[in-house]
């Protein structure tokens, strides 16, 4: 299946996502969307897929021009696209979601379609237990799931919006090993939206690159990832070292921590932090690590152990206690959890600044200007947030933390976001560590964690060690420990 996009041009507001955008897509193509956040990557991708339309433009498919008014007509013109967060039903188990996703639905034989699922799980080697209620997978289980999905629709076009995000490297290689088996003995054409150019240059045949709405630059793969950063952005990046400053009094106490869940249970787990201090915590999906973290920022209670901020016993008592010591959490899933939809850039700065019960909206409006002008958010104040590119909400939500942290607990901060902004985003982070604000975060990215770490505690089912980064820990030895070589 041929696709062309033909003078693509879609504005939110005053802002300009899409200008002008032209792409030709062929069979057996793996194409790589590459841009800094804002660039209009993921609106370009919605466009295709039927969940937004364009202002104006073509999408011509195999010769006829089409119109795209759901994702539904989308796919049934064999064009289907996997989110960064999939879109399923959490209390449905696997067999259920993959059921009434198809034609016929709940009248569907339930035998026929259990069939197809096997199938197409036995071909890639995904692990999906049918009868696993979808919240209790792995967001790479989850994804797994959803591609399976998409195939027994008949997709001949994948898109796939940052899909390596938050998942293990086993499970991306054999992401990785099923694009590779569709596109070449399938025919099927893949466009990967990533801003990890790592992956990039491990699974692409060619890259399109989109810069403030259009198309900057193309070129065909193999390219080296110092090329893909030129083409991005104009510029070669200098590489950050780990950079370690003199650190304060304690200001976390964690003891003997256990932490009871479905998946994985945290046992007599202990770390003290002091003021200043970065400590990554590292892990497959699902081994503990966020559950530690929750735990320090008080949205977990444990069911043992004990846990102190400043001194203070902060064991067993709630979020809203845990707030008022002095933690700000920030969320791996921004729109899930760490922002509200259909809320504007000044109605949240209004709920994070209000403190009475009145709210003075000039103020807001006019703290909302200055504070996106700081943190460099592309919009208004009057934007929705969801119209914001993901890098967008990333810059509001630093914007949206208390300048006074005593303890900055972040599932990965730099979730989704091009090499540029994640930068950034540390550049922000490590000013707030000069001010004596501990930092705790998780991070699929062993670069990351190595960067920026001042230690290193790796969780392995339950299990878990320490690692100075001080000491000239590898990438290598890094993964050993995260396998659970010990």
């Amino acid at each position: 299946m041929n696709i062309d996009l033909r003078h693509i041009h879609k504005r939110f507001g005053a802002v300009k996502a899409n200008e002008d955008i032209s792409l030709s897509l062929k069979n057996g193509r793996i194409v790589g969307v590459l841009g800094e956040n804002g660039a209009g990557k993921s609106t370009l991708m919605k466009i295709l897929a039927g969940y937004q339309q364009p202002d104006t433009g073509q999408i011509v498919v195999d010769g006829h021009e089409v119109v795209f008014h759901s994702p539904l007509e989308a796919i049934a013109h064999g064009v289907g696209m996997l989110q960064q967060d999939p879109l399923d039903v959490g209390s449905f188990t696997v067999a259920e979601n993959f059921t009434y996703g198809l034609p016929g639905g709940v009248t569907l034989s339930r035998r026929a379609a259990a069939v197809q699922l096997r199938q197409i799980t036995a071909r890639f080697g995904f692990d999906l237990d049918p009868d696993l209620p979808v919240s209790d997978l792995s967001i790479g289980q989850r994804q797994q799931a959803e591609i399976v999905r998409l195939l027994a629709l008949g997709v001949k076009t994948l898109i796939l919006d940052e899909p390596t995000t938050g998942i293990s490297a086993e499970q991306k290689t054999l992401l990785f090993d099923a694009l590779k088996s569709l596109a070449q003995t399938d025919g099927m054409s893949v466009l990967l939206v990533s801003h990890k150019l790592e992956d990039v240059i491990a699974l692409c045949d060619e890259v399109v690159v989109l810069r403030a709405g259009r198309v900057v630059g193309a070129a065909e793969m193999p390219m080296s990832a110092e090329a893909l950063v030129e083409l991005m952005f104009g510029q070669g990046l200098t590489t950050r070292t780990h950079e370690p400053i003199p650190l304060g009094s304690s200001v976390v106490a964690v003891d003997n921590l256990h932490i009871r869940a479905k998946r994985v249970s945290v046992r007599d787990f202990s770390l003290h932090m002091r003021a200043g201090e970065v400590v990554g915590l590292a892990g497959l999906d699902g081994s503990g690590q966020e559950l530690i973290l929750r735990a320090c920022a008080g949205l977990i209670k444990p069911s043992g152990g004990s846990v102190s901020i400043g001194g203070r016993d902060m064991t067993g008592k709630s979020y809203r206690d845990y707030i008022a010591a002095g933690i700000a959490f920030g969320a791996a899933g921004r729109t899930e959890e760490g922002l509200i939809a259909g809320l504007t850039l000044t109605e949240h700065i209004a709920l994070t600044s209000t403190h009475g019960a009145l709210i003075d909206w000039g103020g807001a409006a006019a703290l909302t200007a200055t504070q996106l002008e700081q943190y460099n958010v592309r919009g208004v104040p009057t934007s929705p947030i969801e119209n914001l590119s993901g890098g967008n909400q990333q810059r509001l939500l630093m914007a949206l933390m208390p300048q006074n942290a005593v303890l900055m607990a972040l599932e990965q901060p730099t979730r989704g976001l091009d090499v540029d902004s994640a930068r950034w985003i540390w550049t922000q982070l490590l000013a707030r560590r000069a001010q004596g604000t501990a930092i705790l975060f998780t991070s699929p990215d062993l670069d990351e964690l190595v960067t920026y770490s001042d230690r290193i505690v790796v969780c392995f089912a339950g299990r878990h060690c320490e690692v100075p980064t001080w000491g000239g820990i590898t990438l290598d030895s890094l993964g050993h420990l995260i396998g659970g070589q010990f």
